[in-house]
């Protein structure tokens, strides 16, 4: 039976240092296991939103909001205790050779052993209790070296990922000025290409590569910041990726052939990333419950554009299936990570609005 006991404190010890090392020091992988602590931020996310989607809006944001931090310190805490427990059934296998620093080992049950293994990972040594054999010794040896590991990865750790976080959100609230918030295309290609038309567009686009890149890379390397919410309500960083998609995709159906080259890689990056974080989370890609552009939506949009004077390219007809076309590449699966995520998708069409965010303040 002690024998048993050891080796599953064993594995429960190699299988949290085994995850550890996979979430924190091996993360450019779309494919991440073992997830064993992983699994329970997943499924607890569920019961979350279950109760968010019964509170206020407001309310309710804010609760989603709380899930990313409250998730990561909750995954720490578990790798930790899962270690502790199981270098407590290391020393309880060997017999509890635990006693005072002076004197013979004395009565020691199973809560001495925990608390022993406790006290080594998150201090400097349990008071009044030492290791008596070579075997425990060890242990004791090990659990102190892992418990600093684990600090010093931490450590290291929270800063990339607010770092990440920062950097995604700077460039989320660029997005107000020129596609409104909440965001839409229509909105972002009238206000962009106003002043120099599909070029100063597709100029404009071309830096959003980069930040589809960057959040490909850290998204998969830290999932959990997928759940780390923007500061406005009516902002988020899919809302975001999915406006610049879909004004790249009218971009490269209206424009002038040679002029939309820099939409092109942007919207394949971006599409990479959706398509990669769709995996990653392991959900089904899905079409939207309702057409996010109707035919009606996207001749009214055409119209638009040239009552402001920018003229498409092509037929009618053409802009259509290229923009169908296009459109199925990326809506299963943003889609997919909103309904999982519970983050609202932007509209193609949206009047001129006052409320922007930066067009208002708490003090009206």
């Amino acid at each position: 039976m002690r024998i048993l006991v050891g080796v599953l404190g064993g594995v429960l010890v190699a299988a949290m240092l085994v995850e550890i090392f996979v979430a924190f020091l091996l993360p450019r992988r779309v494919k991440r296991d073992p997830k064993l602590v992983r699994t329970v931020f997943a499924y607890g996310w569920r019961p979350w939103r279950w109760i968010a989607r019964a509170l206020p809006f407001q309310a309710g944001d804010t609760m989603l909001g709380i899930y990313g931090p409250l998730g990561l310190v909750v995954n720490l805490f578990l790798w930790v205790a899962m270690m502790m427990l199981g270098y407590a059934c290391m020393l309880w296998a060997d017999g509890s050779h635990l006693g005072t620093l002076a004197g013979p080992r004395g009565v020691v049950d199973f809560g001495n052993d925990l608390y022993f293994a406790a006290a080594t990972m998150t201090t400097n040594g349990p008071a009044g209790l030492a290791a008596h054999t070579t075997f425990a010794r060890a242990i004791q040896v090990i659990d102190a070296g892992s418990g600093l590991a684990v600090l010093a990865i931490v450590i290291g750790y929270l800063p990339s990922l607010y770092q990440a976080f920062s950097s995604r959100e700077a460039t989320v609230s660029q997005l107000d000025a020129r596609a409104g918030s909440p965001p839409s295309a229509g909105r972002l290609i009238l206000r962009s290409a106003a002043h120099g038309g599909w070029p100063a567009l597709a100029e404009y686009l071309s830096g959003w590569e980069t930040w589809a890149a960057e959040l490909m890379e850290t998204h998969l390397a830290y999932p959990v910041l997928a759940y780390f919410r923007s500061q406005h309500v009516n902002q988020n960083w899919l809302s975001a990726m999915c406006t610049v998609l879909d004004a790249c995709v009218l971009t490269i159906a209206c424009a002038p052939s040679g002029t939309v080259d820099s939409a092109r890689f942007t919207f394949a990056i971006a599409r990479h990333a959706v398509v990669d974080l769709t995996y990653s989370f392991h959900v089904d890609p899905t079409d939207p419950a309702h057409d996010r552009l109707p035919q009606a939506d996207l001749q009214e949009l055409l119209g638009q554009l040239r009552a402001a004077g920018i003229e498409p390219a092509t037929e009618p007809e053409h802009v259509t299936e290229r923009v169908t076309r296009m459109r199925a590449l990326y809506e299963p699966y943003i889609n997919a990570l909103a309904l999982r995520l519970e983050l609202g998708l932007p509209a193609w069409l949206a009047p001129e609005s006052l409320t922007d965010n930066w067009r208002t303040t708490e003090w009206h």
